[in-house]
């Protein structure tokens, strides 16, 4: 397991090369986080036109953190997303998913 935080594509696709060179001797799984403030914005309700602003930004970065997870199963590398609280509950059942389905 490999705890990182990627905010954007272009920070996966600088990367992407080692990740995919541990993947080819190693089961990786890339865990790495979803940004609680932007979470709290996205969930917030809008009132100004600068909150409206600031919410559809929120959302495009919490979309290409979803971008980012897609973009490590095409090349076999599993990922967990998670919220800094649920870390250890997140990463232990995606080890046991990967444990049930027999790849480790």
């Amino acid at each position: 397991m490999l705890y990182t935080n990627f905010e954007t594509l272009d920070g996966l696709h600088r990367q992407l090369p080692y990740l995919k060179g541990i993947a080819k001797n190693h089961l990786l799984v890339i865990v790495f986080f979803n940004n609680t403030e932007l979470n709290d914005l996205i969930n917030k309700k809008a009132e100004t036109v600068q909150e409206i602003y600031d919410k559809v930004i929120a959302e495009k970065f919490a979309f290409e953190k979803r971008l980012i997870v897609n973009e490590l199963r095409k090349y076999g590398i599993y990922s967990v997303l998670t919220q800094p609280e649920q870390l250890t509950l997140d990463t232990i059942n995606k080890y046991l998913e990967i444990k049930a389905r027999g790849i480790l």
